[in-house]
C-alpha cells in the first residue's frame, strides 16, 4: 500500500509525500498524480517514508528524476534501488 499526500502547490511548487511501498497499482496511481500536478506547478517527491520500490516504480522514479523532479530524503536502501544500472 502507498499513501500519497500532496502539500501545496506553494511558491516553489507542490510536495508529494509518499509512505509505504511503490508496487503494483500504486505505481500507476503515483504516475497519474504526478502527471496531473505537473500541469499545475513544479513538484518534488519526498521519499523519506518509502520502504520498497518494485522495478516499475524504480523506472517511474528514474524517469521523473530525468525530467528534473527532485527525489528527496531517500533511505539508503531506496537510494540504492534508484541507482542507474550500467
Amino acid at each position: 500500500m502507498l499513501k500519497i499526500v500532496t502539500i501545496g502547490p506553494e511558491a516553489n511548487g507542490a510536495v508529494i509525500q509518499l509512505e509505504g511501498q511503490i508496487i503494483g497499482p500504486w505505481v500507476d496511481e503515483l504516475e497519474r498524480t504526478c502527471d496531473r500536478l505537473l500541469t499545475l506547478s513544479p513538484i518534488t517527491l519526498d521519499l523519506s517514508r518509502v520502504s520498497f520500490i518494485e522495478r516499475r516504480g524504480v523506472q517511474l522514479l528514474r524517469s521523473l528524476g530525468t525530467r528534473g523532479i527532485p527525489l528527496l530524503h531517500c533511505s539508503p536502501f531506496v537510494a540504492e534501488q534508484l541507482k542507474v544500472q550500467a
